[in-house]
């Protein structure tokens, strides 16, 4: 543009590159300067003569010499005139100077001729002027003057000239907006033809370019009818030399804060940097914009982390508050705007002057803010959240109160419906929650959770607060259970963390803060409930957390922290070290970027001394402990008198103090472990569930001090450690809030000392362990999944107990134990079935729950929902979560049921007393193999108890286990073998108890055996003295077998004897993807139907071949309480509750069968293989096919102990059914002799062997 006068650029050339230009004709090209968005000075040509001087060589610069006259002087006088005009014009809007700059303008026209060079640049400054002033008046029939001129500029301006560029870009500009205001396609068309020429035209780091192609977004716009003349006024400023006015550049601003273009917001600070190179210091509008630009800085820093934005902004916001004194309308708001940036850098560098300094600007602004002033809200808002932060800094509660007080009195402002409402009421919530955390008030935190709540409701899917909103709830309802152990919180927690996590897919900015929230409370639910799917799903959740938080993110450290600390934890629950030794590497790695003074410091320092602890545990390296005190001491000092977390530290220490001691026995140090842990235990409040891990710390310490005899129990039988000890241990299993799983594996640690220690308390250390047990398997839908429970918690308990309490003198309550101890998940399902014929004579007072207790039985008792392979994990833990509230209301109402007079002691494990009349019908022989001794119980109807000790011992019976599946196996010729092994089950077990029958029952009479634990693996019906004339039990007694009393009691129970006996008979001789055939299945079940009294006595039916399909024999055991099935069994002994009856299509599983209601049903006789056989990792809850029929109700049961041959069946089943039909009837109690008798007759049969015809057994009346 042609000026004169003005100094536009310095700059700095070579003479070589000068020179070279000149030769060349090449101009000198002008990028815009830092502040620029396009320069005022594009281009510069020139010529340069060299010439010699008569000295020397050296050349002179000369510039070029253009003739100069009166009118070329008056038209570089007439040309600056009118830019200066124009630019005060812009700074100030007074038409009057935009006037008189377009007379200049057209001067200067009238004095540059058409063939003069100047030409072009003239035209150009009068359309540029010309077309502001239509832009200015909104006289768009005008616009075809400043087209014109564009147009007439840009002819005089090749292809090849410098300034033909930016004559298009303007000229494009013009006509897009006479588009707008006329609506001329033509206009939109060749304005995108010539921008599409600039841009290729252009470099694309240019300031034309990027102009240019704004300007083609613009043109973008028309087709999707979105354009108007003020969206091209607002958008196209960005080539004019003269800055956009501070209302224009505010509604750029908005649009960049809206979105997230890089680009956008790099010109938006260019545009305001040249505006203020305008916009003097005494102008009204400086102030503005240089908190505007404050703001964009501000902006861009948050979005690239850019120290120097963040300094530069406050440094503008300070001279724009220096331009707004006491008593300045926008005092109040440059107050504010300052303290928020030295809040960011407080929180981006930690330097607490900035905060103070921002407190001390936050309290001004709220005095100039009083009661009924529309921003007091605001204000409120920010100075509490400044307050919340210094406390988090330092710790000083009257922050944290006065923040609390702040927040209620902005929450008062935002009535319900307000938009704000839901951001004062999280700032609200967040400071009860930070209040809750430093002193423990529980109401705090329900206020948190309150106000939480109302936030999220007024969050509705699809909306954008929503993620953070279930964020922050989850994260106080998982306090909450923390604090007191309710398990509904937790999974509510989990529930909300999903959708959080679910809203922030892959590349969103808050991902990776999700992804820790979910993976700490999946830790926390395997803490409390075991599950090791939890544990490793949130190690994966922790790694892709970690994976997101890169060296130098301000959440590595955090990050690094939650993933070792998973990591030490599946290293406790599996044993695999180099879990551990990476969490070490992780945790080391966190402490480095916790500096002294960081307030998370006391926690990596505590984590890693944790973990280096451990390590010692495992591999016995003395530097970790010592390393590991060291830590935790750092950390204790970390958390003076009053810190939330001051009891965990205490309790870390301690611990660790106690296993230096273990290992270089230093009494001082034990004596410290237990002055820290008292003092831990003072500090904690009555529900808080850390209590329970306190007191278990207590207990092993005070073990500590008796093993050593330092409390004088060597010399003096001092036992006060001993009982302190377990006195603790009681404690820690009584803390309601540390939930079951915490509580049952510290009564599981009172057993355990209470037996090495033959403690007095160990009794009671039994029954509350068998009662946390009852409840923790409660709570878990899934029978297999109880199954799996029951796996991981030692399978002698019951028998230990019960061997306990007979060393005792205590015969009855060792059957008791046993009785509640076993077959946990069998007595769980019948608790469902329990009939309430008692209940209805109670009156009115007993219909409602009853009712309760029968609907919520019926919920319980249904098949828990089966879940597709893929099925999102949150709707299988809202599945569960409603079973456990379901439970939870199911034991509220038994409650209720015990409160009724004669019903207190309803559904409690029955006495003695009760349990005795399961002798009504002969004796019961209880089998007890325990670490400390094996015993026989022989229990009588009407006399007490005897207790007989076995000459044997757990080894020994367990290597007698072992031998009968070989001997089975081997059996051939004189079954040498077997007999071996029958003979000593005789001599060490069954041959003590029949000399103490002797004198209770006569010979020839039926005796029961209740076998436990490896017990329940022998053959004891078949026990025998192998020598000639020995005795044999078979040939004294006859035996049947119970898996539990109560199941023989219920056995026992009259019921309804149809007329006819309903009588099905199911064979399946070809199951699904069996390779064989059973052939003698048909014969058998014709043999059964002719030994059968015939109609009306027995009304028979029969299934077999294709006919015999799980569903049809479903059916059928539902209509026919009597019945026989021949076919394959199967034994699983990895999930024994899939073991099954093999049909057509599918097995008839034992889950299916304990699923029905066979409470009606009188007999069953199962011929087939392996029915009677029960789970070796947990043979107290008799497992098998045979138990579960009659735990499903069925009176009288036969089955098999090993494999049957067909031969052997058809045999036996003709001599049973002779025997059980003789006279015409049917009797479910002549099942037993029935079967002893056909046994008793092929004794003699050498064609049977002797493994075959001891395999039948009787369960049941």
């Amino acid at each position: 543009m042609l000026c004169h006068g003005e100094l536009l650029r310095t700059f700095e050339i070579s003479v070589g590159e000068l020179l070279d230009r000149s030769e060349k004709s090449h101009p000198i090209i002008f990028q815009p300067k830092h502040q620029e968005v396009v320069s005022a000075c594009t281009s510069l040509s020139f010529t340069v003569e060299q010439q010699l001087s008569d000295q020397n060589d050296v050349a002179i610069l000369c510039p070029l010499t253009i003739p100069t006259s009166r009118g070329s002087d008056a038209l570089a006088l007439r040309t600056d005139a009118g830019h200066r005009l124009l630019a005060r014009y812009r700074r100030t809007q007074n038409g009057r100077d935009l006037e008189q700059s377009i007379n200049h303008f057209e001067h200067a026209s009238d004095l540059c001729s058409v063939d003069h060079p100047c030409r072009p640049a003239v035209l150009f400054n009068l359309a540029i002027a010309k077309f502001v002033s239509c832009q200015a008046e909104g006289r768009y029939l005008d616009l075809d003057v400043p087209v014109s001129l564009f147009e007439s500029a840009l002819d005089l301006r090749p292809t090849c000239h410098p300034d033909r560029t930016v004559t298009q870009l303007h000229l494009a500009v013009a006509l897009l907006w006479r588009f707008a205001k006329r609506g001329f396609q033509t206009d939109a068309d060749a304005a995108k033809e010539l921008l599409s020429e600039v841009i290729n035209v252009c470099h694309a780091n240019t300031h034309i370019h990027r102009a240019a192609a704004i300007a083609m977004e613009t043109c973008a716009l028309h087709s999707a009818g979105g354009i108007n003349a003020n969206d091209v006024g607002q958008e196209w400023h960005a080539p004019s030399m003269l800055p956009l006015s501070p209302n224009q550049l505010a509604d750029q601003a908005q649009r960049c804060l809206e979105r997230d273009e890089p680009r956008a917001l790099d010109e938006v600070i260019s545009l305001h940097y040249h505006a203020l190179g305008y916009y003097n210091a005494g102008h009204a509008w400086r102030g503005q914009l240089l908190g505007n630009l404050a703001v964009m800085l501000q902006t861009r820093f948050e979005r690239r982390g850019n120290d120097k934005d963040l300094d530069q902004a406050i440094a503008l916001q300070m001279e724009s508050l220096a331009l707004c004194p006491v008593g300045h309308t926008n005092r109040s708001a440059s107050l504010m705007n300052l303290a928020n940036h030295l809040s960011s850098r407080f929180d981006h560098r930690g330097n607490s002057e900035d905060l103070d300094d921002a407190i001390a600007l936050h309290r001004e602004a709220l005095t100039l803010c009083p009661v009924g002033n529309k921003d007091r809200s605001a204000s409120l808002n920010n100075l509490a959240i400044l307050l919340s932060s210094r406390f988090d800094h330092r710790g000083n509660s009257e922050d944290l109160d006065e923040a609390i007080a702040l927040h209620s009195e902005a929450l008062a402002l935002f009535p319900v419906g307000h938009t704000n409402r839901s951001a004062s009421l999280n700032n609200l919530a967040n400071c009860f929650s930070s209040r809750f955390d430093h002193r423990g008030n529980g109401e705090d935190l329900d206020q948190a959770i309150v106000l939480n709540r109302e936030v999220l409701a007024l969050f509705p899917v699809g909306h954008t607060g929503r993620p953070k909103s279930l964020n922050n709830l989850a994260i106080q309802l998982s306090s909450r259970f923390d604090r007191q152990g309710n398990g509904e919180d937790l999974d509510e927690a989990i529930a909300l963390n999903r959708e959080a996590l679910a809203l922030r897919p892959v590349g969103h900015t808050g991902r990776s803060k999700s992804l820790n929230n979910l993976a700490c409370q999946l830790s926390s639910r395997f803490d409390h409930r075991g599950n090791s799917e939890d544990l490793d799903q949130a190690i994966a959740l922790h790694r892709e957390a970690l994976a997101l938080s890169p060296v130098g993110h301000t959440d590595r450290p955090a990050s690094l922290n939650n993933l070792a600390s998973l990591l030490s934890s599946r290293f406790h629950h599996r044993g695999n070290g180099e879990d551990l030794d990476e969490a070490i590497a992780l945790s080391r790695e966190a402490l480095a970027l916790f500096p002294v003074g960081h307030t998370d410091r006391s926690a990596s320092l505590n984590n890693l001394a944790l973990q280096l602890s451990s390590r010692f545990d495992h591999r016995g390296n003395g530097g970790d402990l010592d390393e590991a005190i060291a830590l935790s001491r750092e950390a204790l000092a970390l958390c003076p008198v009053g810190h939330t977390k001051r009891s965990g530290s205490l309790n870390n220490l301690a611990n660790i103090l106690s296993s230096r001691f273990d290992h270089r026995g230093n009494g001082e140090d034990l004596e410290e472990s237990r002055e820290k842990l008292l003092c831990a235990l003072t500090l904690l409040t009555q529900h808080d569930p850390f209590q329970s891990m306190v007191h278990q710390s207590i207990a092993n310490v005070h073990l500590s001090f008796h093993r050593s005899e330092l409390d004088g129990a060597g010399a003096g039988g001092n036992t006060d450690s001993l009982n302190a000890a377990m006195h603790h241990f009681e404690a820690a299993s009584n803390i309601v809030s540390a939930g079951f799983l915490s509580r049952l594996r510290a009564s599981l640690s009172w057993v355990r000392h209470a037996h090495e220690h033959s403690h007095g308390t160990q009794l009671e250390a039994c029954a509350t362990s068998m009662r946390l047990l009852d409840a923790y398997m409660s709570v878990t839908a899934s029978v297999s999944s109880r199954h799996n429970v029951l796996k991981k918690f030692p399978s002698a308990f019951a028998v230990d107990a019960a061997s306990c309490a007979l060393r005792s003198g205590d015969v009855g309550r060792a059957v008791e134990l046993l009785e509640q101890g076993r077959t946990i998940i069998w007595t769980q399902m019948a608790r469902l079935r329990t009939p309430l014929d008692g209940l209805q004579a109670c009156g009115d007072h007993a219909v409602a729950p009853m009712k309760k207790f029968t609907d919520l039985s019926s919920l319980l008792d249904k098949p828990p929902p089966s879940h597709p392979e893929g099925t999102q994990r949150v709707y299988v833990e809202a599945e569960a979560a409603r079973y456990r509230r379901l439970v939870e209301d199911w034991n509220g109402t038994v409650e209720e049921i015990r409160k009724i007079e004669g019903f207190s002691r309803f559904l409690l494990p029955p006495l003695f007393s009760d349990l005795q009349h399961a002798a009504r019908d002969g004796p019961i022989i209880m089998l007890i193999a325990s670490r400390s001794s094996c015993d026989a119980i022989i229990i009588p109807h009407k006399q007490p108890p005897t207790s007989i000790p076995l000459p044997t011992d757990i080894q020994k019976l367990a290597k007698l286990v072992r031998t009968f599946p070989e001997a089975v196996d081997k059996e051939t010729g004189h079954q040498q073998a077997l007999k071996e092994a029958l003979n000593d089950l005789w001599n060490n077990v069954v041959g003590p108890v029949v000399e103490k029958l002797g004198g209770l029952v006569r010979l020839g009479s039926r005796i029961w055996w209740c076998p436990t634990f490896l017990f329940n693996f022998l053959p004891l019906h078949a026990a025998r003295e192998h020598r000639n004339g020995g005795k044999s039990l078979s040939q004294l007694y006859i035996s049947s077998y119970t898996p539990s009393l109560t199941a023989l009691i219920k056995a026992r129970a009259t019921r309804h004897r149809p007329t006819s006996v309903p009588f099905v008979a199911i064979g399946q001789n070809c199951p699904a993807g069996a390779s064989f055939t059973l052939d003698a299945v048909e014969p058998e079940l014709e043999l059964v139907r002719k030994l059968l009294p015939p109609p009306p006595t027995v009304s028979f039916s029969k299934i077999t071949s294709i006919d015999a399909t799980k569903s049809r024999a479903l059916c059928a055991l539902r209509e026919n309480t009597w019945f026989h099935l021949a076919c394959h069994g199967m034994q699983r002994f990895d999930e024994p509750f899939e073991s099954a009856f093999l049909m057509r299509d599918q097995p008839l599983s034992l889950l299916d069968i304990a699923r029905m209601d066979l409470s009606q049903h009188h007999f069953a006789f199962l011929s087939a293989c392996e029915t009677a056989v029960g789970d070796f990792s947990t043979p107290d809850e008799v497992i098998h096919l045979a138990a579960g029929l009659q735990f499903a109700g069925v009176r009288s049961v036969v089955g098999t102990l090993w494999k049957v041959n067909d031969d052997t069946v058809q045999r036996l089943v003709e001599a049973f059914y002779e025997r059980f039909c003789e006279g015409g009837t049917m009797n479910p109690k002549r099942a037993a002799q029935a079967l002893h008798r056909a046994v008793q007759s092929l004794a003699n049969d050498v064609d049977i062997p002797l493994a075959q015809r001891i395999v039948f057994v009787h369960i049941g009346i």
